[in-house]
C-alpha cells in the first residue's frame, strides 16, 4: 500500500479527476479493513459537487456496481428532513416551534401529566424529553406492524428514565410524534408533505420516504451484517411506520441538492425553501450533549462542544464548527458533515454495519480541506473498534461465567410458557415446542428465536436471525406460589444497537385466550 503520507496529502489537490485515484484507494481500503460491499462518497465544495463516487458492489456475490445513483436508506438523517417540514410549517405560521405538543395533536400524552402538558414542538426534535435512550423504538425497530397513530398512542406507557429537559437521551419515537403533527397541520401525511414541498421542489427525483416506494427501482443498495461470523446481505425493513424518524432513501445525485442547499442558507439555485432565519434556528444547539475524549489520534479530534439543535448534531472538528448526522439501519450505516465555514459538505453511505468505514473517509477529506497534518485514519479508526469489540467481549465472556452449576431451571418448561404483556410494547409469546421454549414478539416478525436455558429462571434469547446481533437476557420472577409472575429483558452484549429497549419492557402474563394486543 502506498505510505500514509502519499494518500493522504495530495487528495483533491487540485479539484480535478487527476485526484480521484487518491480518494478511490482511501475508499478500497477503508472497505476491505471493515468488510463494506459498498460506498457512496459526496464531496460538495463552495456550492458546487467535487466528487459523486460509488464503490463496491450494491449486493455481496451479485456484480451491479454500487453509483451515484444507487439508492440508500439513511436512517435518521431523515430527522433534518422532519425538522426542516416543521420549520416550513413555522414560516408559514402554521404554528411555532414553542407551540405545545397538545395544541396540534390533541390525543398525544407522555407517561407523566407534567411532561404531556409542557411537551412543546421544539422538544419533540431535541431529545430531552426524559425518555431513556431510545426507549420505544421496539415498537417500530425491527419492522412491525403497528401504526404511526398506534406508536403516538402508546407512547404514554413508555416510562420516562430522567426528569423532563434534564440530559441528553436519543430517542425516536418523538420524531413519530414530529410527523404526526406535521400531518395533523399540513393536511397531508408527512411522506406526502417531504414529496410535494422537499423533494419535487428541490429536483430529488428519485428520493423516497419508505422501502414499499423503491418495489420497481431496480438500483438500490442491499443491507449486510455479519452472521455467525460470516458477512451476508439482509432483507431489506420493510416497514413505513418509522416515518419521520428514519424513513428516507435516496442516492448521491439527489443528496447533493440536499447538501447544497443547506450550504447555501436554505436557498438551492434560486430557489428557496426556508429562510435563513429558519436555518439558524435548526442549527442552533438545544440539548449539551456530554462527549467522551478519545484515545490516540482520535484524541485529537475529540469535540470541545457538543449539542443537539433541531434534527442535527452540533460540534467542533479541530476548531471549526460542524453541522452533522449519521443513520443506522440494520445492516447500513450513513454519515454526513457540513461545515459552513468553509462551504464544505462530505456525506458516506454504506452497506454494512460498520461506522469506521465512513469516518475513515469524512476524517481524511476534512483534514485536507482544514490543512490538518495527515493521519492514517483507517489504521486508528480499526485499532479504536478491535478495543471497544474485545472489551465487549470480554463483558459477555465474564457474565457467561457466573452461570451457576447445575443449572437446571426452577420450573418445568412448560411453567415459563404463555403470552405476555406490556403495557407500551404489547403481547409476547412464548411457547413450548419440542422439548425447548421459543419467544416471539407479536408486532416484530424479525424477533423469533429460543430461549436458551443459561441458569435458575434465566434465559438466553437466541434470535433465529443471527445477524440482528441482539441475544437478549430473559429472566422470570416467580411469585410465593411458585408461578411466573413477571418477565424482563435486556441485552447480553454492549455492542447491541440501543433500539433494542428490550430492557424498558415489562412483561407479565395474561390469559391465553386474551385479545391480542
Amino acid at each position: 500500500m502506498p505510505c500514509t503520507r502519499r494518500l493522504l496529502l495530495p487528495l483533491f489537490l487540485p479539484l480535478t479527476l487527476a485526484a480521484q485515484p487518491e480518494l478511490d484507494s482511501l475508499a478500497a481500503r477503508a472497505m476491505k479493513e471493515f468488510e463494506v460491499p459498498g460506498m457512496a462518497v459526496l464531496i460538495v465544495k463552495d456550492g458546487r459537487v467535487v466528487t459523486s463516487r460509488g464503490y463496491g458492489v450494491r449486493r455481496l456475490g451479485e456484480p451491479a456496481p454500487v453509483t451515484p445513483r444507487t439508492m440508500f436508506g439513511i436512517a435518521s438523517h431523515t430527522k433534518a428532513f422532519t425538522a426542516a417540514a416543521m420549520a416550513m410549517l413555522v414560516e408559514e405560521g402554521r404554528l411555532k416551534w414553542d407551540d405545545r405538543v397538545t395544541e396540534h395533536l390533541p390525543e398525544f400524552q407522555m407517561s407523566g401529566a407534567y411532561v404531556t402538558r409542557e411537551m412543546r414542538i421544539r422538544d419533540l426534535f431535541t431529545h430531552r424529553s426524559g425518555l431513556a435512550l431510545g426507549a420505544g423504538d421496539l415498537m417500530y425497530f425491527p419492522p412491525s406492524n403497528l401504526s404511526r397513530a398506534e406508536i403516538v398512542r402508546r407512547l404514554r406507557f413508555v416510562p420516562l428514565a430522567y426528569s423532563f429537559r434534564e440530559r441528553y437521551a436519543y430517542d425516536n419515537v418523538l420524531y413519530v410524534v414530529a410527523g404526526e403533527v406535521i400531518a395533523r397541520v399540513s393536511g397531508m401525511s408527512w411522506d406526502e408533505f417531504l414529496r410535494r414541498r422537499i423533494f419535487q421542489p428541490l429536483g430529488m427525483t428519485s428520493t423516497v420516504a419508505g422501502i414499499r416506494a423503491l418495489r420497481d427501482s431496480g438500483e438500490i443498495a442491499f443491507p449486510h451484517a455479519k452472521d455467525e461470523g460470516v458477512l451476508r446481505p439482509l432483507p431489506l425493513a420493510d416497514s413505513g411506520n418509522w416515518g419521520a424518524a428514519a424513513g428516507v432513501i435516496t442516492n448521491l445525485e439527489d443528496f447533493s441538492r440536499w447538501v447544497r442547499l443547506h450550504l447555501g442558507g436554505g436557498e438551492l439555485e434560486g430557489r428557496r425553501l426556508f429562510s435563513q432565519a429558519q436555518q439558524r434556528e435548526m442549527w442552533t444547539p438545544v440539548t449539551y450533549v456530554p462527549s467522551r475524549p478519545g484515545e490516540g489520534a482520535l484524541g485529537q479530534v475529540a469535540p470541545q462542544f457538543s449539542a443537539y439543535a433541531l434534527g442535527w448534531n452540533v460540534s467542533d472538528y479541530r476548531g471549526r464548527r460542524i453541522i452533522h448526522h449519521s443513520g443506522g439501519l440494520a445492516g447500513m450505516v450513513t454519515r454526513t458533515v457540513l461545515v459552513p465555514e468553509l462551504r464544505l459538505g462530505v456525506a458516506v453511505f454504506t452497506n454494512q454495519e460498520t461506522g469506521q468505514a465512513f469516518n475513515a473517509v469524512i476524517y481524511t477529506v476534512l483534514d485536507h480541506y482544514m490543512g490538518a497534518q495527515p493521519v492514517d485514519w483507517v489504521a486508528a479508526l480499526a485499532a479504536a473498534r478491535r478495543k471497544r469489540v474485545q472489551e465487549a467481549e470480554k463483558k459477555v465472556k465474564d457474565a457467561m461465567a457466573k452461570r451457576a452449576a447445575a443449572p437446571r431451571p426452577s420450573l418445568p418448561l412448560a411453567s415459563y410458557a404463555g403470552r405476555y404483556r406490556d403495557p407500551w410494547y404489547g403481547d409476547v409469546v412464548v411457547a413450548e415446542e419440542g422439548g425447548r421454549l421459543r419467544i416471539r414478539f407479536t408486532h416484530t416478525p424479525w424477533l423469533e428465536g429460543t430461549l436458551e436455558h443459561f441458569h435458575h429462571d434465566t434465559f438466553v434469547a437466541r434470535w433465529d436471525r443471527r445477524w440482528l446481533l441482539a441475544d437478549a437476557w430473559v429472566w422470570f420472577s416467580l411469585k410465593p406460589d411458585g408461578t411466573v409472575g413477571e418477565a424482563r429483558m435486556s441485552a447480553v452484549s454492549p455492542l447491541t444497537d440501543f433500539s433494542f429497549d428490550f430492557h424498558d419492557l415489562r412483561l407479565t402474563p395474561v390469559a391465553a385466550d386474551a385479545k391480542p394486543y
